[in-house]
């Protein structure tokens, strides 16, 4: 059996160095929210509970599915875009 894991590493990225689709608007926000959704529902695993309190976000890797803004319905505290032409996930087979 295949794992999510493996099939992921067949994707590439190209990341657009300085100009991320994807950031958070206000990680105050983050700090003082009890239950980030994002640290958990995000496929790519692009958000985790940082150390000093908040979320902290790496863009390399992100699967462009919308899944954190979804999930980020409490704050809408998430600035989502499709990367600029050329750049983010190169699927593999589709």
């Amino acid at each position: 059996m295949i794992k999510v894991e493996e099939k992921l590493f067949e994707n590439r990225y190209r990341v657009d160095e300085g100009n991320s689709h994807v950031r958070i608007k206000d990680p105050e926000v983050c700090r003082e929210c009890e239950t980030p959704a994002c640290t958990w529902a995000c496929p790519a695993a692009c958000y985790t509970v940082a150390e000093e309190g908040g979320v902290a976000l790496s863009t390399d890797g992100c699967l462009e599915c919308g899944t954190c803004r979804l999930v980020c319905n409490e704050h809408f505290n998430i600035d989502w875009a499709y990367p600029r032409g050329g750049y983010g996930v190169l699927y593999k087979f589709g």
